[in-house]
């Protein structure tokens, strides 16, 4: 017998009549001998209409009345979904979020889970009962009672919050799509199913817009190894399987603010390649990388750093023993790139640099605070080490610095986020982990399975905006008062892109750096740089409120130097201009024109042969 979670989203409880679908499932999954507990959201559109009352009494509500209002949107579905189990003669108990015991910090409409008190909802189960929880929403504490919610896809992360802390032996996820798909069916109908995907692929995938799982509720199944699959609420498809590491020991405690940062790693074995000054039009970036990758030259970061004129410089790192034969590609191809009205004006120029490490922070912990990678920052500067490149992910903050201080840095960073040495450590050692971890795609599979394909997906975000400061000084510490300001004010921040263009002003090297904010937080975030633009030395602040993120994502193309000339290919061939590129290890993002986002995740969904033969139609 085994003790499942299940959820059910909105549109699987959006009437009475999904209601008793849904009490049908339940049903026969308990006569098949298993112990059940639901976690529901509110049905259909419900919240949308109480935030809409809201507004009309108030342009402005308080978050705490906010919270005692949209909480009661899942009360309702408890309460029927508990009546339909009943008349099927299925002993059920509708609770709320406090009556489980889902204790979180006291932070209104955006907390996060501390711990679940277990006892209530392990002798319901044990008297053989379903348990129908209200997801979304818990209890500040047991003093205050102070009724909270935790935010977009809160439901998703209570499910996932109460199958850890209850040891169960799978959370299942229903939802209007029969799993995990190649890209959003709603842009692609040929969106092809994935019968498993890692969790580290999900979280990226879950952060960069697919909206079929929260990010929150994919942490919590990495950091607790709790077995999760994506299922059509609407269907018997199997759907698919996140799968995760088995987690050494983690406690309960503090389930959702425990320590972000599980290690801190650093290759030594790197150099640094930068085209200065190539043209900003389609096309540029996939010549040069087509060209690298036909030399079979494997790329590890590469970043383009917000326009200039009508120049960009494009960087990118490579493994010491191949770094001639990038040099000579980038050398032969940059007159190629020249201007070709005024081939004397903004002349391309290749740029290495020797002696470079990389060093990283991991952990699944990351999302959505953008303390930490502020924190990692101001670690260095106060270590005295500059930051040269900036590569961020939903688990992985990654900084070229120079190789002599790279001691001094992992040193420096293992104190302050209290991991033990011996965490992370040289390029060999890290390709062996992936290698053989279970999230790696060839463990998903049988021996007898065809590998893994580099790229699994696709996901394009239309939410974002861009934000660049010119001539910000290039020393340590601008990095961490930049962002530590940011994080000061709960705005997180996603790409981060420092440009390799130095210049020196008055006797100071200067640089710009862009980066990628929510667009809600965008004018916020410009206004309040802007500010203290004259007090700290930087240039104009420019905002971008027009643009979109397109990303592939896949632990597969770990080895593989065409991945990312295929992608700019596919744009260029549609004649899409790529203002930004920032890259991870199983990540690749380009920042587009927003007008261009559809059509660029399109084309690139189409390079990668991702599309299946049948047509997925999301139910209305």
């Amino acid at each position: 017998m085994a003790l499942i979670v299940q959820k059910y989203g909105g549109t699987s409880v959006g009437s009475v009549e999904r209601i008793q679908a849904v009490a049908q499932r339940v049903y026969k999954t308990v006569k098949a001998g298993n112990s059940i507990v639901v976690v529901v959201s509110a049905m259909g559109k419900t919240t949308d209409g109480l935030v809409k009352l809201a507004t009309e009494i108030s342009p402005n509500p308080n978050r705490r009345e906010m919270d005692m209002l949209l909480s009661t949107g899942e009360q309702v579905t408890i309460a029927l979904l508990s009546m339909a189990l009943q008349e099927l003669g299925q002993p059920a108990i509708s609770m709320t979020g406090a009556q489980v015991g889902i204790v979180t910090e006291a932070e209104h409409s955006r907390a996060r889970i501390l711990h679940i008190e277990t006892t209530r909802l392990t002798r319901h189960i044990n008297a053989g009962k379903v348990v129908v929880v209200a997801g979304f929403q818990g209890i500040s504490s047991v003093g205050e009672m102070e009724i909270t919610t935790l935010g977009r896809g809160g439901s998703d992360t209570s499910a996932v919050a109460i199958a850890a802390a209850l040891k169960a032996n799978f959370c299942e996820i229903y939802t209007d799509v029969p799993g995990i798909l190649t890209t959003d069916p709603r842009l692609v109908a040929e969106a092809q199913l994935m019968d498993a995907i890692s969790c580290d692929e999900m979280l990226e995938l879950a952060s960069l817009g697919a909206k079929v799982l929260h990010p929150r509720a994919v942490e919590i199944a990495r950091n607790y190894g709790v077995p999760l699959v994506v299922r059509s609420s609407w269907t018997d498809q199997p759907g698919t399987w996140v799968t995760s590491v088995k987690p050494q020991g983690r406690s309960l405690i503090n389930l959702e603010i425990a320590r972000p940062v599980d290690h801190v790693e650093f290759d030594t074995n790197q150099a640094k390649v930068a085209l200065l000054r190539v043209p900003d039009k389609p096309g540029v970036a996939a010549r040069l990388f087509g060209e690298i990758s036909r030399q079979k030259v494997d790329v590890d970061l590469i970043i383009q750093s917000v326009h200039e004129g009508n120049s960009n410089d494009i960087a990118f790192t490579v493994t010491t023993p191949i770094l001639k034969r990038a040099e000579a590609v980038a050398t032969a191809i940059a007159p190629a790139l020249r201007s070709q009205s005024n081939p004397k004006f903004d002349e391309a120029e290749v740029m290495v640099e020797h002696n470079i490490a990389k060093v990283s922070i991991a952990g699944a912990g990351m999302i959505g605070r953008p303390g930490v990678a502020a924190k990692m920052f101001a670690t260095l500067a106060e270590a005295g080490v500059n930051i040269q490149m900036i590569s961020t992910s939903e688990v992985k903050v990654s900084c070229v610095v120079n190789a002599a201080q790279c001691d001094r840095a992992v040193t420096a960073l293992r104190t302050a986020f209290e991991i033990e040495a011996g965490k992370g450590g040289t390029r060999g050692q890290e390709r062996i982990i992936e290698e053989t971890s279970p999230l790696s795609p060839s463990s998903l599979l049988s021996p007898l399975s065809p590998p893994s394909p580099p790229v699994r997906g696709v996901a394009l975000d239309l939410n974002q905006a861009r934000l660049a400061i010119r001539q910000l000084p290039d020393r340590p510490g601008m990095a961490a008062k930049l962002f530590g300001l940011l994080a000061q004010h709960n705005i997180s921040v996603d790409m981060i892109i420092q440009s390799q263009r130095c210049r020196v002003i008055d006797g100071v090297p200067r640089r710009d750096i862009a980066f990628t904010v929510s667009q809600i937080d965008g004018e916020n975030a410009k206004k309040m740089l802007t500010q203290v633009a004259a007090e700290l030395g930087w240039g104009e602040v420019v905002l971008d409120s027009a643009i979109a993120k397109v990303s592939i994502v896949g632990a597969g193309m770990v080895g593989q130097p065409g991945v990312a000339a295929k992608m700019f290919e596919a744009l260029a061939q549609q004649e899409i201009n790529i203002q930004m590129i920032a890259t991870s290890e199983i990540k690749i993002s380009c920042v587009v024109a927003q007008e261009q986002g559809v059509k660029a995740l399109q084309a690139i969904h189409a390079a990668f042969e991702l599309a299946g033969s049948e047509k997925f139609v999301v139910p209305v």
